[in-house]
């Protein structure tokens, strides 16, 4: 199946477990070094299984909108060769996956959020564990 969109993108809803997924593999895949240009054919290609082609293509172009992903947009799936320094930044402050539960919590219990909402919030999370961890005040 290809990227070509059955359904209306404007219809679609941001997951951001599919973001998380999608930077973590993005980051370990061993042909998105940066170097070379990928353009999945489906999202088993990226080790996503439980999505569509559609709910692919669509967070992947969001990711490359937002300067996480370094690629180019096209009709079908994206071509993608890297995460951008500020897809790294915000990759490093939501891995951990605990810290992640907490995040996506505090933005439900919160109403809404944004992606830097979202990261100020694992940040946050993050700082508080170091904190707890190494009795450092930062």
């Amino acid at each position: 199946m290809n990227g070509c969109s059955r359904q209306n993108p404007d219809n679609m809803k941001r997951d951001m477990d599919l973001v998380r997924d999608l930077l973590l593999v993005i980051e370990s895949h061993p042909l998105l070094d940066g170097m070379r240009r990928m353009q999945p054919d489906e999202p088993g290609d990226l080790d996503i299984t439980d999505h569509s082609s559609n709910e692919v293509t669509y967070h992947l172009n969001m990711l490359i909108k937002a300067g996480l992903v370094e690629g180019k947009i096209t009709m079908q799936m994206p071509i993608i060769s890297k995460l951008t320094w500020q897809g790294h930044d915000f990759l490093d402050s939501i891995r951990d996956p605990v810290i992640w539960r907490e995040t996506m919590e505090g933005a439900k219990k919160a109403g809404g959020f944004s992606l830097e909402l979202l990261g100020a919030l694992a940040k946050g999370l993050i700082k508080k564990k170091i904190e707890e961890h190494t009795g450092v005040q930062l």
